[in-house]
């Protein structure tokens, strides 16, 4: 491709953080090390797979990343050679997936924790959200309540049973992560509703 058509195909990250590459998971540690505590984050230009380009991987991104206590966020377009992952300090409220949970455990095991990390890992610990983990789409299991709401409204459980796994996942996510019993009762019964009006959250 030339490289006036890598220019047409690409798409601009949003302008308030700055895209960087890095050839290895070494050269993108050094600048966490050097970055971790001051930088509201970046997006991170990733080479594709067939581009030559020499790149750290997403995996080893996100390994780094959990290491300083930093999590990844959105995906973007860039260019035939490149795509955009953005990475950022992990917020005082964000929730933890049970993948990531699992990643940090090993990396901790591993003696590879910073301690930007460690504190971030401690912080979720004492407030709960470390033991609230949501599970990933492909293990994610309809909760008792949920369960109970559904089988006493016969045309909302019918529906539910023909969502695909994203619709389906999309409420259990957002039941799972209600910090409130009453905002989890709340969307539940809400949740309910929409479905006995064969209606979901992807349509």
């Amino acid at each position: 491709m030339s490289p006036t058509k890598k220019t047409a195909a690409k798409k601009a990250p949003a302008a308030e953080l700055p895209t960087i590459a890095f050839a290895s998971p070494a050269a993108w540690a050094s600048w966490l090390e050097a970055n971790h505590a001051s930088s509201r984050g970046l997006w991170l230009k990733l080479a594709k797979k067939g581009s030559g380009i020499d790149s750290v991987t997403y995996a080893e991104a996100l390994d780094v990343a959990l290491e300083w206590g930093w999590i990844d966020g959105q995906k973007n377009a860039f260019d035939d050679t490149a795509w955009l992952q953005k990475f950022t300090p992990r917020g005082a409220k964000s929730v933890w997936s049970q993948i990531n949970r699992e990643k940090v455990e090993a990396i901790i095991a591993a003696g590879r924790m910073k301690p930007s990390g460690l504190a971030v890992v401690e912080q979720a610990r004492k407030d709960g959200r470390w033991d609230a983990a949501y599970a990933s789409q492909s293990k994610a299991t309809v909760p008792e309540d949920l369960a109970r709401a559904l089988a006493a409204n016969a045309k909302a459980a019918a529906f539910f049973s023909t969502l695909n796994a994203a619709n389906r996942y999309a409420i259990l996510w957002r039941v799972h992560t209600a910090k409130k019993a009453e905002t989890r009762a709340r969307r539940i019964e809400q949740f309910v509703e929409m479905l006995a009006r064969h209606e979901s959250l992807g349509a």
